[in-house]
């Protein structure tokens, strides 16, 4: 299977993975799992970070490469799909990562209610 977290499961895989549903964590754990982290995660934890919203012990590239997920680059095909989704959430990190799940084929873990309801398949997180 191939995933994509959301920003929060990230942080918690890379530093709490317990607060994980355990489906979600053995889907993680799985060496037949393909694990992505948007670059836009990355982009809104640091954000947050900087603002003192988000304390993060290595910052989330770090934790990625060490723990063998693999970067989910920012597309023109990516960023056209997130103007196209309905305005059902109105964080845009979320409706780029939504975008990107739809757009390359990903289930997103997330635990983001909100999510759900665009035309994406998720697992919870």
């Amino acid at each position: 299977m191939r995933v994509l977290l959301d920003t929060h499961v990230a942080v918690w895989w890379f530093n709490d993975p317990a607060v994980l549903d355990p489906d979600a964590r053995a889907m993680l754990q799985d060496a037949n799992t393909t694990v992505f982290l948007s670059a836009a995660s990355v982009w809104e934890a640091a954000t947050k970070a900087a603002t003192g919203r988000l304390v993060l012990p290595t910052p989330l590239p770090d934790a990625a490469r060490r723990t063998g997920v693999l970067e989910l680059a920012v597309g023109w095909e990516h960023a056209q799909r997130a103007a196209e989704l309905p305005p059902i959430h109105r964080d845009p990190f979320d409706r780029f990562i939504v975008a990107q799940a739809v757009v390359e084929n990903l289930v997103l873990i997330t635990r983001d209610a909100i999510l759900t309801e665009y035309p994406v398949a998720t697992m919870p997180a």
